[in-house]
């Protein structure tokens, strides 16, 4: 099971050190791993129980690409693990498909374990073709890479307050799991009052939090759900 925390911009280097000192007194159960996705200011080499990952990065070792940073950056702190494809990235920044699979397959090509965000927006789930927009979002990406980590998030839940239905987040992850064998995260307003019930959904494998996962006490909070899931 894969519990991961998305600072998205929040945090600075001191507090995520604050985060993770307190995290570390946490007692995990061997089938519980923590992923934690500090802003890239607070990247650092952490001693920490929780896999420390970049929230995005250019499809390059360096160069002259103003405000990015790439591989050389993230070696300087033995990061290996990157989340791409997020909705944010995707509908803030205007990143698309093409551009998406480059950074995927770069650092699939360094050997770095990626999440991978997948999710319809409200609009494509109310014309019926939530199944469609995903399989767009899937073009290009290597659906059989060992160190593949595909989330689940519906645009229209992240950073609202709604979470999908159970039996939405279900139909979805199954239609997922019918294309990959990699672990399958749901996100989207995962809070303490609802993580046991998205945990127990078949094929789930875990979750991506963002806003309920920026307390750190909220956080361990959320673990000790899931460890007893």
């Amino acid at each position: 099971m894969i519990i991961a925390a998305n600072f998205k911009m929040n945090h600075t280097r001191a507090s995520t050190k604050a985060y993770i000192d307190r995290l570390n007194c946490t007692e995990l159960s061997h089938d519980v791993r923590l992923f934690v996705f500090p802003p890239a200011t607070a990247l650092d080499r952490y001693e920490s129980i929780a896999t420390i990952g970049a929230q995005n990065a250019y499809c390059a070792r360096n160069g002259s690409y103003t405000g990015e940073i790439g591989l050389e950056q993230l070696e300087e702190f033995g990061i290996k693990t990157l989340l791409l494809g997020h909705s944010e990235r995707r509908h803030i920044f205007n990143e698309s498909q093409e551009f998406i699979t480059k950074k995927f397959n770069f650092y699939k090509d360094q050997g770095f374990e990626i999440v991978y965000c997948v999710g319809e927006t409200l609009e494509k789930r109310e014309e019926g073709a939530t199944y469609t927009y995903i399989e767009e979002q899937l073009e290009g990406i290597d659906l059989g890479y060992e160190r593949l980590i595909i989330a689940y998030e519906p645009v229209w839940a992240i950073g609202t307050g709604k979470s999908a239905k159970g039996e939405d987040i279900q139909e979805v992850l199954e239609f997922l799991s019918q294309k990959t064998s990699a672990p399958l995260l749901y996100g989207g307003s995962v809070k303490r009052s609802n993580i046991a019930e998205i945990l127990s959904i078949p094929k789930c494998g875990g979750v991506l939090i963002g806003s309920a996962s920026w307390d750190v006490e909220e956080f361990i909070a959320m673990i000790e759900i899931a460890k007893e899931n």
